[in-house]
């Protein structure tokens, strides 16, 4: 970014170790939220989102494992990227879990954030390509709280206008998964508390990917965390100790989802199609939230974000105002590899869809 013409400004807090979506800090304070100043600003990348949202710079850098770009950025109220798995190098990142480390970044404006990506991804200019679906799963809209006029209609008006009704399909993906991703069904276990008022088949992704996750963070800092002792904050301290008991027991399963997942989705998607879904389950919880109450909508957030982060496809969150005052997103994603495209689609489709948010804000009142 420093050889592409960018500016360091500063370093920003994170959530401890990467290993929250909540975005708040015991050691070092929590960064204030400038969007709803009384709700959590999510992370892990909390400062670096925060620090966009509040209009200190231009962009951040953040890294998504679980959610840690695309989450915070939805709080927040601006745009975050995802990229595709692998697709910038890691370099010098302390891993979390390389099955699904990327890095990512926020901005306010679809400009930006095609700028930064372009550098990041060393990606030329190109025309924007047109896509050829945009698939609204509508079960992962059922999951959320936010009304779906809220949420998917302003981006359906948005094709319609831009590109025809003609790109729209509509699918079940929980079912679309379950039949396609048949490595799943060691995680398809009945009554899972996690899989209570949720989609089965994404929950048991979301299983397979916090697994892995935790069986690679124990490879990279069991031995630190056993030896050190660090005192973490509520919530990620459990997580941490919880990682350290994970054995290797079902770790090949996991990986054979992550194939099956890509394939599949590929397969639906194709080329240049999009799969639409909320970023999260609804708006930011409190600050200071006891973690117990808040299990059901992690585990939600959780099944929307496992799609992304299992098949390893880019992803953006894209913000749509507010809704009884607080931020709503919804997440694109395309292919493994077509970061460009995705990047370009959300500069062809913001003004449009921010019009249409607009609209939307009008009539819900």
């Amino acid at each position: 970014m420093l050889r592409g013409g960018a500016t360091c400004i500063g370093k920003t807090v994170m959530d401890e170790m990467a290993y929250s979506i909540n975005g708040e800090n015991i050691h070092y304070g929590t960064p204030r939220n400038p969007c709803v100043p009384d709700r959590v600003p999510g992370g892990s990348s909390s400062g670096s989102a925060v620090a966009v949202g509040a209009k200190l710079v231009d962009f951040a850098l953040g890294t998504d494992t679980g959610g840690s770009v695309r989450v915070p950025a939805s709080y927040c109220g601006i745009l975050g990227f995802r990229p595709s798995h692998d697709a910038i190098s890691t370099a010098g990142v302390t891993p979390m879990a390389q099955s699904f480390d990327t890095v990512g970044w926020f901005a306010r404006n679809p400009v930006i954030l095609n700028r930064v990506g372009r550098v990041l991804l060393n990606l030329p200019d190109v025309d924007p390509i047109r896509p050829t679906q945009i698939i609204i799963a509508e079960d992962c809209f059922q999951l959320s709280t936010i009304p779906s006029d809220r949420v998917s209609q302003p981006l359906i008006k948005s094709v319609e206008k831009l590109f025809g009704g003609h790109l729209l399909k509509h699918a079940i993906l929980g079912d679309y998964v379950k039949d396609k991703v048949p490595s799943l069904k060691p995680f398809l276990s009945g009554g899972k508390a996690d899989q209570e008022h949720n989609i089965p088949s994404l929950a048991a992704l979301s299983s397979a990917m916090r697994l892995l996750q935790r069986y690679e963070f124990k490879i990279n800092h069991g031995e630190w965390v056993s030896t050190v002792k660090p005192d973490l904050g509520p919530g990620i301290s459990e997580r941490v100790w919880e990682a350290l008991k994970t054995t290797d027991d079902n770790v090949d399963i996991c990986h054979s989802v992550k194939t099956e997942l890509r394939a599949a989705l590929i397969a639906l998607l194709g080329d240049f199609g999009v799969l639409a879904i909320p970023t999260v389950p609804g708006p930011p919880p409190k600050l200071q939230t006891d973690p117990a109450p808040l299990e059901t909508f992690r585990a939600k957030a959780f099944s929307l974000l496992s799609i992304g982060g299992v098949s390893g496809f880019c992803q953006v969150s894209i913000p749509l105002g507010l809704y009884d005052n607080l931020p709503v997103a919804i997440s694109l994603l395309a292919k493994h590899g077509s970061d460009g495209f995705l990047l370009n689609l959300v500069k062809t489709l913001y003004d449009t869809l921010e019009k249409e948010v607009g609209i939307a804000e009008r009539t819900s009142y």
